[in-house]
Parts: C-alpha cells; structure tokens; sequence
C-alpha cells in the first residue's frame, strides 16, 4: 500500500512541475502572439505566425492538461515534440548545453506520455 502511494505521488510530481516549468516558457510568446508582434522563428518552415501558435499550444495549453491531468497523455505528446523541434531543430547545431533544457522537458514529456498522470488527476490511470 505504501509503494501505491509514493508511485501515485512521484508521478503527480513528475506531471505537475516539469509543467509549471514549462508554462513559464510557453507564456511570453501567448504574449507575443495575442499582442500581434510575433518574433518567433520558423522552424519547420510553415511560417512563422504557425509556427509560434503550435509552441504556444506544445508550451502552455498542453501543460496546463497535464498539470490537471486531462487527457495527459496525450497533451504529453504535443508538448514532446515541441521541444523535439527545439533541440534537434532550432538548436541543432547548438553545443549540448544550449539544447539541454529542451532535452530534459523532451524526456520529461516521454515518461509522463509512457507511465501515464497516476492516481492523483482527473483520468485517475
């Protein structure tokens, strides 16, 4: 019973703050694309208005899923390959330590997408 309780709480931690994280992230460029100065980069070359709009849904509308824990994992998913784009992409050529956050959310993202939210969300699996 108590191995039950601590897994439930590991993976509600694992979901809950690599998410907040992230959602500092994903705020300044819904700034950026509400206020109608879009700086972004066009990573995949959709355009850059397009491209900023899937960070913003990868940043801040998936995390705050995952925090609550609705459909977790497939909010993971976007949020993944959000920051697959920005390590392999638009950090490619980058050192290591330039890519290295967007590696750690990468596996972060890939855990929660393989473990599932836990007990401790609304899907409650």
């Amino acid at each position: 019973m108590q191995k039950k309780i601590l897994s439930d709480l590991g993976l509600a931690l694992l979901r809950i703050v690599p998410s907040v994280l992230m959602i500092t992230h994903g705020i300044p460029k819904f700034q950026n694309l509400i206020s109608g100065d879009i700086k972004f980069g066009d990573p995949i070359g959709i355009g850059v208005a397009p491209s900023l709009f899937l960070a913003v849904i990868g940043e801040l509308v998936c995390p705050i899923l995952i925090i609550i824990g609705v459909k977790t994992r497939w909010a993971a998913l976007p949020a993944a390959i959000t920051m697959a784009v920005a390590a392999f992409i638009a950090h490619g050529a980058d050192p290591l330590a330039k890519k290295e956050l967007a590696l750690l959310y990468l596996t972060f993202f890939v855990v929660i997408m393989l473990l599932g939210p836990g007990k401790y969300s609304i899907d409650k699996k």
